[in-house]
């Protein structure tokens, strides 16, 4: 899910004091567009992620959540091993399985 972001000018600056308001609230419950989920690719020692753009910067940390318990056993053995600013990709490193490994992500900085 995506959340609205405010302009950075609007003719009406009630209705923009209103979005930023409306904002600002989102981000107070934890609403942000800095998460998501994904699923290690089965038979491959690699999984690349591809963000919206801007998403991604040089010193983003991907913290990772295990959904399935496949993912909670890998969890000890993966890591991000490359981040590809310019092509908004993060890629994972893991082991070559063919169990269903789910996680949920959170991106920060």
């Amino acid at each position: 899910m995506s959340f609205p972001s405010v302009p950075n000018t609007y003719a009406d600056k009630d209705e923009w004091l209103r979005r930023i308001a409306l904002t600002v609230n989102r981000i107070l419950k934890g609403k942000t567009n800095n998460t998501g989920t994904l699923t290690l690719t089965n038979s491959t020692t690699t999984t690349t992620v591809t963000l919206q753009a801007g998403q991604l910067g040089e010193n983003t940390v991907v913290l990772l959540s295990p959904v399935t318990s496949d993912a909670a056993a890998e969890y000890s053995t993966m890591f991000v091993s490359a981040r590809d600013v310019l092509n908004n990709q993060f890629t994972i490193t893991h082991s070559n399985d063919s169990t269903t490994r789910t996680f949920s992500y959170v991106l920060v900085g």
